[in-house]
């Protein structure tokens, strides 16, 4: 390895390490990297914005902006109910998976999944299922359906554009099918089987709720002189809640008192903590001789028209890593945070102490413009209106069902190509006024956009100084022994390991130049392999962080770290084989 590669592989390992600890947006992290081999002079100007004039960027933002139009005129929630039927089982999720799959390869799978979430969970409810049991499958479709067209996640328009960088010759809209299709039905018949056996229920079985079901923890203070001053917890009648109990006393000071028994005597101004299932937290705050700790900011958004909401925290959410009060969250946001849902921990901290993190689930009072106004920003994964009442369709969702169906079918047979047909059909439903020009901008995720953009230097750097090579070599001197399958195999399990520590785009970008250099040893054509890679970036389902649509169902569903772990092994491993399988026989 010369000067160069070793520059290369140390600013990779940096990045990575970044990227894994994931205390910075994923596009500065790799922006950042290729800016550092720019200055480091391993790459020139061209080489490292290149991406920022290849069709991928473009076209990823005018995707946004089509599957924005399918979310806010529900173009399938309306179908929800009348495709789980009536009642709950195997057949009922065989009813959401498939075609939400389906839906998931023309539509970008995020917004998909945050429009179907609310209706799944209102339809669970009202059936006394948990929800647990079909929203981690739903992320699990959507990831699977979204590799099998060009259009299905921004990993495969990636690829897409630095192939056509390398080669002059982008993929096809169907080009990818004849590998993922296979992929998608094996992994979905895998969650159906298998995986959504393993998924705990950790929400509605009535002999589970209070042990398992989505805890948020709350503060109330007792209020001087009120009906429970100066009683003992039994006395208040706090003893035996339903479904929420008193976890500590905090009478200032510095005096906490944890666990608490029943003859211990609360006074007015204790802050008494409570952790219990989101209903019952919500009802907590009628409970006469209690008001919220955090009341002035509740007093400040309350109103009659004012709501609950829970909103979920994602990767690149300008709330992770703060807390509430340095985010002086109530003033930007116009909403009080009530609660606070994290994976079943207790949460020892008054509410605008805790440091937020990715998965977080915030039940919220606000106004019933903040879903409107917070869901497209990016501050949050999802924004669902306590109840889950789905969106009303409007009379223009027929619009978006045929601009989706043209941009789709322009591409695949021809008149259009991809990035003309989708800058069409976001402009369509501008000028139709489906969508505001603020709407559009707004349903645009810069953060991918960047990443896209800077990560085409990095794949650039990797191959002009031979370091792709080197590390194609080792992979293939390692599993070389197994013959073409072993060595598909080891760039394929190379990229799924390395989707769970990163992202998915960050993970495709830096694998491509590594397994175009193993495609000719192997003896694989160059197009199956960079699909093979495309398709092993974007199946993440073994932890809630490695793809945006388990995260925005960590919290909703109630889920543990350990549940991914457990119900998307067998999908991964399934995934996996097969991939490599049809890989070898295709290429």
């Amino acid at each position: 390895m010369n000067g160069d590669s070793w520059i290369t592989a140390a600013t990779l390992v940096v990045m990575l390490a970044a990227l894994a600890r994931d205390r910075f947006a994923p596009a500065a992290v790799v922006f950042s990297a290729t800016f550092t081999l720019l200055l480091a002079d391993v790459i020139d100007a061209d080489a490292a914005f290149a991406g920022f004039s290849n069709a991928a960027p473009i076209t990823v933002a005018a995707l946004y902006v089509i599957a924005r139009g399918a979310q806010k005129t529900a173009l399938l929630s309306a179908l929800t109910s009348r495709l789980l039927g009536r009642e709950a089982g195997r057949s009922s999720l065989v009813r959401l998976l498939v075609p939400t799959a389906g839906a998931s390869a023309v539509f970008n799978n995020t917004p998909l999944v945050a429009m179907l979430i609310p209706d799944v969970m209102g339809w669970c409810r009202s059936r006394n299922v948990s929800p647990s049991k079909f929203l981690l499958p739903l992320s699990y479709a959507t990831i699977l359906g979204g590799v099998v067209t060009l259009f299905g996640t921004s990993t495969n328009l990636i690829v897409s554009g630095l192939l056509q960088q390398q080669t002059g010759e982008p993929l096809g809209v169907f080009e990818m099918t004849k590998i993922s299709g296979v992929v998608a039905v094996v992994g979905l018949l895998v969650v159906v089987l298998i995986g959504s056996r393993l998924v705990p229920d950790r929400l509605s079985a009535p002999e589970q709720a209070e042990q398992e079901s989505r805890e948020f923890v709350v503060d109330m203070e007792v209020v001087e002189g009120g009906p429970l001053d100066g009683k003992t917890v039994a006395e208040a009648g706090l003893r035996d809640l339903q479904g929420v109990f008193l976890f500590s006393i905090d009478r200032g000071e510095g005096t906490i008192i944890s666990p608490v028994a029943p003859d211990r005597r609360v006074d007015g101004g204790n802050v008494l903590t409570f952790v219990g299932r989101v209903d019952e937290i919500v009802d907590l705050q009628r409970q006469r001789g209690l008001r919220s700790a955090e009341e002035k900011h509740l007093i400040a958004v309350d109103s009659p028209r004012h709501t609950f909401y829970e909103a979920v925290i994602g990767r690149t959410s300008p709330l992770a890593g703060k807390t509430l009060r340095d985010t002086e969250f109530r003033g930007t946001y116009q909403a009080a945070v009530v609660a606070i849902h994290r994976d079943g921990q207790r949460i020892d901290a008054k509410l605008g102490e805790v440091v937020l993190r990715q998965g977080d689930t915030l039940l919220l009072l606000a106004g019933p413009d903040f879903r409107r106004n917070w869901r497209e920003r990016g501050d949050f994964l999802l924004v669902a209106r306590l109840g889950g009442e789905p969106p009303s369709a409007t009379a223009k969702a027929p619009i978006v069902g045929l601009v989706t169906a043209a941009v789709v079918l322009s591409a695949a047979i021809g008149i259009l190509p991809i990035l003309e047909g989708s800058l069409l059909g976001a402009g369509i439903l501008i000028a139709t006024r489906v969508l505001t020009f603020s709407e559009a901008r707004d349903a645009v995720d810069l953060d991918v956009i960047l990443l896209i953009g800077a990560a085409f230097g990095l794949g650039a750097a990797m191959q002009v100084t031979g370091l792709a090579g080197e590390i194609a070599q080792v992979l293939i001197d390692v599993f070389e022994p197994f013959g073409t399958a072993g060595i598909v195999f080891g760039v394929v399990l190379a990229t799924a390991i390395l989707t769970e520590l990163v992202t998915n785009n960050a993970a495709a970008v830096v694998m491509f130049p590594i397994a175009l250099a193993a495609a000719g040893p192997a003896g694989v054509d160059p197009r199956a392999m960079a699909i093979a890679v495309a398709i092993s970036a974007s199946c993440s389902f073994l932890t809630p962080i490695g793809y945006q649509t388990n995260t925005m169902v960590y919290g909703p569903g109630g889920y543990r770290f350990g549940d991914y772990l457990r119900a998307g092994l067998p999908v991964t491993l399934a995934v996996l084989a097969t991939t490599t399988v049809m890989t070898t026989v295709v290429g």
